[in-house]
């Protein structure tokens, strides 16, 4: 299952309102996506969600519930969904982008509107990967990635190329114009990619978050 999480406060405490997930296998196979709008955040913390990176796409939001283009659900429905998911599927880990943050999100949401009754949101013991990692393993040391990244200026300060999922996706589909939605299963979508790409490379990763 990857997974991406749209917040909201703070990033030493985020809390998730937009939820996306994506259950595929090796072989380019998507079984099923869901977009899931989380009600305790977005419509319970309402002057929290003024605090949203992404506060500018709030009415968008608001359209895609009026037309019932997304799914809503209250945290409790979301743990027991997402349970039913990894069960009916065989969901074997859960993978994201920089997966140290979507794990804490994710964890802080529940504990926070729970009052701790709830600790994980996720079945507790299931396994968390992250396509950084496994970015970083694989295609980030590519000698044509280095230098399509200096090319482009796709250089951190500290002298690193960048691995953002935005700029990965760039280079997977030679599309420099590509800008990320930031919506949670748009951005899914676009790691999916990296994902695969990463096991292309058929090379030994670091996946594990940890």
């Amino acid at each position: 299952m990857l997974i991406d999480t749209e917040t909201c406060n703070t990033m030493e405490c985020p809390l998730l309102y937009d939820f996306g997930c994506a259950i595929i296998d090796l072989h380019r196979n998507i079984q099923a996506k869901f977009r899931i709008i989380l009600t305790d955040i977005f419509h319970g913390e309402q002057e929290l969600m003024k605090s949203a990176y992404y506060a500018d796409k709030l009415p968008t939001y608001i359209q895609a519930i009026e037309n019932n283009s997304v799914l809503t659900m209250n945290i409790w429905d979301l743990k027991h969904f997402i349970k039913d998911l990894c069960d009916y599927y065989g969901v074997s880990f859960i993978c994201a982008h920089n997966a140290r943050f979507d794990y804490k999100s994710t964890q802080t949401t529940i504990r926070y509107l729970t009052k701790s009754k709830a600790r994980y949101l996720f079945p507790y013991g299931v396994e968390w990967w992250d396509t950084m990692k496994m970015a970083q393993s694989t295609i980030c040391k590519q000698k044509r990635y280095i230098a399509w990244c200096k090319e482009n200026g796709y250089i951190c300060k500290n002298g690193q190329v960048k691995k953002t999922a935005e700029i990965l996706y760039r280079y997977i589909t030679k599309d420099q114009d590509f800008q990320e939605e930031h919506t949670a299963l748009s951005d899914v979508l676009i790691e999916c990619e990296i994902f695969w790409k990463c096991y292309d490379c058929h090379k030994k990763m670091d996946k594990k978050l940890w």
